[in-house]
């Protein structure tokens, strides 16, 4: 019998099956689906490019980046959970615990060390909350909003115990120098956020840790009978989510040179935000960090244009609300669209074949 194009020989002798069309990762999914926000980022920047004058400045082009790059920073670490089908509130209170504990830890001192430590302190708060909350989630097997929602009031209460409700300067320079100082021309904040990014990119790339988040977010009981240590996943994606949240706080301390205990409010709903339009999939296995990053930078935009033409703050939410909305439903088109195409063909007479078992991507 004759050979089929879809069937080979190997070195070995046997029988080699090349892979389905709808198996093939083709450049359209690995560049298409982390660009699918330039369109809607190259439409904005004409928009405001035409209708102010200041759009293009240098300083405003500085003033965005450095406002983006803490909700970028804070969106990606929110991309890891909601890749493995989670969510996280309490990010926006462990950016506000994170910064208030630099702070308290700077205060009215002078010295590189104290700064590093204050950074070191920081970072292990929101990545024990973070831990914390994973735990609950995997191995208690909590909800995800109800874990990371008393976790957003827990951060928040214990920040404003810390600080008794009051604002924490003055701090050193030495600390108000990570955000606001440059490296070759170009501000620290923006720096960092790149690397994040490229860091976080290449984790779920390239590493077998990054195609476990995707597996456990598509479907957690596959993953499980494939190997995949899935509540040892979801610890590592909370941790990481609030050691991000935590950098966030750091780094939005520094920029205002004080520790504010409000800081940080509504932050995870930018996120979310962000993580959303940018191209994920609130029920998981979908999103990138490139396209995470895209989207905190369309947030960013909308809301610096609306201040450079002087748009009442509110209608920006609506507008936001509404590309969340618009986003979550073109991927629900698009997720049956792909289920559809998917089911394999019955000819008549033929025996229907068992319905897949896997997870909504």
């Amino acid at each position: 019998m004759a050979t089929s194009k879809a069937a080979g020989n190997d070195d070995r002798g046997g029988v080699k099956t090349e892979p389905r069309p709808e198996e093939i990762l083709g450049m359209r999914d690995v560049l298409g689906r982390e660009l699918n926000g330039v369109p809607v980022l190259v439409l904005i920047a004409l928009a405001l490019s035409l209708f102010t004058d200041t759009f293009l400045t240098s300083t405003n082009m500085d003033n965005l980046g450095r406002q983006v790059s803490i909700y970028a920073i804070i969106a990606i670490g929110q991309l890891l959970v909601i890749l493995t089908g989670g969510i996280d509130l309490s990010v926006g209170s462990v950016v506000g615990l994170s910064g208030v504990i630099a702070a308290l830890a700077v205060f009215e001192t002078t010295g590189g060390g104290s700064v590093a430590l204050a950074i070191v302190l920081a970072l292990l708060a929101g990545a024990a909350t973070g831990a914390i909350s994973g735990l609950l989630v995997a191995l208690v097997r909590m909800p995800p909003f109800i874990v990371t929602l008393g976790f957003m009031g827990i951060a928040r209460g214990l920040t404003l115990l810390l600080t008794g409700g009051r604002t924490v300067q003055p701090l050193p320079d030495g600390f108000a120098e990570i955000a606001g100082g440059e490296t070759l021309g170009i501000a620290n904040l923006i720096w960092i956020t790149l690397i994040v990014t490229a860091l976080v990119w290449f984790a779920l790339r390239r590493t077998v840790w990054g195609r476990y988040v995707y597996a456990v977010g598509s479907n957690k009981e596959s993953a499980r009978l494939a190997g995949v240590p899935v509540r040892s996943v979801q610890v590592s994606v909370y941790a990481l989510s609030g050691t991000l949240a935590a950098l966030g706080g750091v780094l939005l301390a520094s920029r205002l040179s004080n520790g504010v205990p409000t800081a940080g409010t509504g932050y995870e709903l930018q996120a979310i935000a962000a993580c959303v339009i940018g191209g994920a999939s609130l029920f998981g296995a979908r999103g990138t960090a490139l396209g995470t990053l895209l989207g905190a930078l369309i947030v960013g935009m909308l809301n610096n244009g609306g201040t450079l033409l002087g748009i009442d703050p509110f209608y920006l939410q609506i507008a936001i609300g509404a590309l969340i909305l618009a986003a979550v439903a073109v991927d629900q088109l698009q997720g049956r669209g792909r289920r559809r195409a998917a089911e394999p063909s019955e000819s008549p007479g033929s025996t229907p074949a068992p319905a897949a078992t896997g997870g909504t991507a």
